[in-house]
């Protein structure tokens, strides 16, 4: 049986719309997994990162003072940048990934209207074969007939009423697919750069905060953490002696030097006195000779 042009129309509307239906399913669905990793993924890195600033906590207790200084800021800031990844994780969760999901109870009544238009139009399909059948087998019979066009005239006027509200509504759906889009999209990106913008704040901080550490304060600590209190005691006692024993050891040289010096002077008073008793004994002696040569001369 053929079927009329009215009827040809609305299958490919009923067709378009099952098709636009089903795709919006399929993507919104694959979309909505998606998502919902991305999130998952964003939660796993959240935890990752709590770990790490424990770590990093742990490890600056065992450090020097500046360098603990700048380690706790550092993991402080980081724990402070996990809690807006909370406040995202959270944020995608109710403002995206719900959003998506509620359009799977949306499609279904979409499927139910389509369904509802679909039985409306088969019963008019139905009733026009029936009308076609009875006009073949009672031609004459013009109250069958007339039964039977009756028949297929509330099936007709019932499938137009579900077809008219199945384009209000398919219309509808249509408009609020976008608006959804627009929306669920907006709020991601929103989501996303809020957590961004006070990431960057925060990560700021953190890389000042350990760009901050006085590596020659530490290095100082460390190098004093090497040679214990005991153990400089004993080395500025070693110092101390070696000083006085060096003092004393000059002391000594200066005054064996002028001892030395004196017993020269006395050596040098001693022979220039010697040399002068015996300049005068010489001339005592050139005396007497000249005497003794004056006493023979008289004689004679």
């Amino acid at each position: 049986m053929s079927r009329t042009p009215d009827a040809r129309v609305r299958d490919n509307q009923t067709r378009k719309i099952q098709e636009n239906i089903t795709n919006v399913e399929k993507h919104f669905g694959e979309m909505c997994q998606l998502f919902s990793a991305y999130v998952r993924k964003t939660a796993r890195l959240r935890d990752k990162s709590d770990v790490l600033v424990r770590e990093i906590g742990l490890y600056a207790d065992t450090e020097t003072p500046d360098l603990k200084r700048g380690m706790k800021q550092f993991a402080d800031h980081m724990a402070k940048i996990q809690d807006y990844r909370q406040a995202e994780v959270e944020r995608l969760e109710s403002k995206v990934i719900e959003p998506l999901k509620s359009y799977g109870a949306v499609v279904k009544r979409k499927r139910e209207d389509l369904k509802a238009t679909q039985s409306a139009r088969d019963r008019e399909a139905k009733q026009m074969a029936q009308l076609e059948r009875t006009r073949q087998r009672n031609p004459s019979d013009r109250q069958i007939i007339s039964q039977a066009e009756s028949e297929l005239q509330r099936a007709t006027m019932d499938a137009t009423r579900t077809t008219r509200q199945l384009e209000e509504t398919i219309d509808e759906f249509e408009r609020q697919k976008i608006r959804d889009i627009k929306k669920i999209f907006g709020e991601f990106v929103t989501v996303e750069m809020s957590f961004h913008a006070k990431a960057l704040e925060v990560y700021t901080l953190a890389f000042q905060s350990i760009q901050s550490v006085d590596e020659e304060q530490d290095l100082e600590v460390f190098r004093s953490s090497l040679h214990p209190p005991d153990y400089q005691s004993r080395l500025d006692i070693v110092r101390a002696n070696s000083k006085t024993s060096l003092d004393r050891t000059g002391s000594f040289l200066s005054t064996s030097g002028t001892l030395q010096q004196q017993r020269d002077c006395s050596r040098q008073t001693r022979r220039e006195e010697e040399e002068d008793d015996d300049d005068e004994e010489d001339e005592d002696d050139s005396e007497e000779e000249e005497e003794e040569d004056e006493d023979t001369d008289d004689d004679h």
